[in-house]
C-alpha cells in the first residue's frame, strides 16, 4: 500500500463534533474512512497570539522582576596564585622573607621590597577573590614608603581568618641567580611560618636559578611564584 501523509495546519482550535475524512490517495474502492476532530481555523496573527505558549509567557514575567542577587556561596577550599618580580640595584638591601640577605644587590621598590611577602600576600588575596596588594597597599600612598612587608603580610593573615578560612598548605619558588639562598631557606622558611601563624609542615620553599637567562639570569632582578591553598575552618 502506497505510504500516506496528512497535513495539518499548525496552530489550530478544536470543535466538539467530528468528520470523516477519506485517506489519500483513495485507489482503493474499499478504502476506508478515519474520524477526526472537525477543525475551525483561524487567523494567523490572531491564532498565534491566542496560543502563545505559556512559558514563553512565565519568561517574560521572571525577566521583567529583577531577582535578589544571593551572596556567593563558601567554598571548603580556595585556592590563590601569587607573581611578584623587582628590579635589583647596587646599594639596596636585599630582604626576602623579612631576612636581610647579605648581597651587593637590593630591590627596588616603593616599600622594603620583598618579593617573597609581596608574592605571597598575593596569593591569600587572591583565593580570597580580594584585590590585590598594589590596590589594598597602593605605592602612591605615602605610608607605605619603605613600608616593612610583614605589615601586608599581617593584613592578609587577618582578613584570611576573618573570612573563615586558614592555611592548608603553602608552596612558594624563588628565581634569583645570585645570591645562593641554601645558608637562609630555614630563617625565611620559619619567619614566613610565624607570619602566617602555620605549622612549618604545610609551608615549602623552593630556590631556582634562571641559568643566567635574561635579566633574572643576569642578576638584574629576582622573582617569585607562590600558591596557596586555603581552608575552611
Amino acid at each position: 500500500m502506497a505510504s500516506t501523509t496528512l497535513f495539518f495546519p499548525s496552530q489550530v482550535t478544536q470543535a466538539a463534533s467530528t468528520r470523516r475524512v477519506l485517506l489519500l490517495p483513495s485507489t482503493n474502492p474499499n478504502a476506508s474512512y478515519v474520524s477526526f476532530p472537525k477543525l475551525r481555523y483561524g487567523s494567523l496573527r490572531s491564532t498565534r497570539q491566542e496560543l502563545r505558549p505559556r512559558a514563553a509567557l512565565q519568561v517574560e514575567r521572571q525577566d521583567s522582576v529583577k531577582q535578589p542577587s544571593s551572596p556567593p556561596p563558601s567554598l571548603p577550599y580556595r585556592i590563590g596564585h601569587g607573581f611578584d618580580l623587582h628590579r635589583l640595584e647596587p646599594g639596596l638591601p636585599l630582604i626576602i622573607g623579612g631576612i636581610d640577605i647579605p648581597h651587593d644587590r637590593g630591590c627596588e621598590a616603593h616599600s622594603d621590597g620583598d618579593v617573597l611577602l609581596h608574592c605571597v600576600v598575593d596569593a591569600i588575596l587572591g583565593a580570597l577573590g580580594l584585590p590585590d596588594i598594589g590596590q589594598i597597599f597602593p605605592d602612591s600612598d605615602p605610608k607605605w614608603k619603605g613600608a616593612n612587608s610583614s605589615v601586608f603580610m599581617r593584613e592578609a593573615v587577618r582578613l584570611m581568618h576573618e573570612a573563615g578560612y586558614e592555611l592548608g598548605n603553602l608552596d612558594a619558588t624563588l628565581i634569583l641567580q645570585r645570591p645562593k639562598l641554601s645558608p637562609h631557606k630555614e630563617a625565611i622558611r620559619a619567619n614566613l611560618c610565624s607570619l602566617l601563624q602555620a605549622d612549618p609542615s604545610v609551608v615549602n620553599l623552593k630556590a631556582k636559578t634562571h641559568e643566567k637567562v635574561d635579566s633574572l639570569g643576569e642578576n638584574r632582578s629576582i622573582a617569585a611564584h607562590t600558591v596557596v591553598l586555603l581552608m575552611r575552618k
